[in-house]
């Protein structure tokens, strides 16, 4: 496994959401609330676990109606401008992506076709154009551009 959490990365994480992280054996917990809009959320990461066969990162997302898992989380990027973690998992040119707000909100996007971050956004339709624009953030990281670069 290429990428594993460490304290500097759930330090950075929370700064960026607002909430410390709780560490309870092998996972860092958060938890989100926006009383104005009537949200709440929980963030927990477990990082290199064993997963099936293989050993990797699962990040999990509870709401109060909502189960979200990534498997295998790759990397993450976070926004201070945005006020949200970005949370990125990679395979065979496809990319899911979990996106976390400060405001106790998340979105998920799964089986992106990478090449649609660095395509032109305007030649897209509009119920594939948000996928695209929310992970560009995370182009950076995919290992597919680090070994290009």
């Amino acid at each position: 496994m290429a990428f594993q959490f460490t304290k500097k990365d759930f330090d950075q994480i929370a700064a960026v959401l607002g909430q410390p992280f709780k560490k309870n054996k092998q996972c860092h917990r958060l938890v989100l609330e926006n009383r104005q809009e009537n949200r709440k959320l929980s963030l927990e990461i477990y990082s290199d676990i064993p997963i099936g066969r293989e050993r990797g990162n699962l990040i999990s997302v509870y709401t109060r109606s909502t189960h979200l898992q990534l498997h295998f989380c790759s990397g993450y990027v976070v926004s201070k401008m945005l006020g949200e973690a970005t949370f990125v998992g990679e395979y065979g040119g496809r990319l899911s992506g979990l996106i976390i707000e400060k405001g106790a909100a998340c979105s998920l996007y799964a089986n992106v076709n990478s090449n649609l971050l660095s395509g032109d956004f305007t030649q897209l339709g509009p119920e594939v154009m948000l996928s695209g624009i929310s992970l560009s953030l995370v182009e950076h990281i995919l290992p597919e551009k680090q070994s290009k670069e």
